[in-house]
């Protein structure tokens, strides 16, 4: 799917949305409103994997850790490498934050 595809107006202002917020806290009760428990468990386990990828985990190890699927490892494995650099942004930047 193209990018103008999914970036809508609507998406755009979930974008701004999600950049107004905060704190952790704020971010969290605007998840709990806009998503469900389960969307929300799923993008932390994607995350999750992201970062074990990025440190050089095996898959199995990783599912055994996560629970995740082989097909969403490699989903995220294929995010990670090839995607938009979402995930490779907030894996350096929570590296960064560690590092304080």
């Amino acid at each position: 799917m193209s990018e103008d595809r999914v970036r809508t107006p609507e998406v755009e202002a979930l974008l701004e949305a999600f950049a107004l917020l905060k704190t952790p806290d704020e971010v969290y009760a605007f998840l709990l409103d806009v998503c469900t428990i389960r969307e929300i468990r799923d993008m932390a386990q994607r995350l999750a994997v992201a970062r074990m990828l990025d440190a050089g985990e095996h898959y199995n190890r990783i599912q055994e850790a996560t629970g995740a699927s082989s097909t969403t490892i490699s989903r995220v494995s294929r995010c990670l490498n090839y995607g938009a650099d979402g995930y490779r942004t907030v894996i350096d930047r929570l590296g960064e934050k560690a590092g304080d």
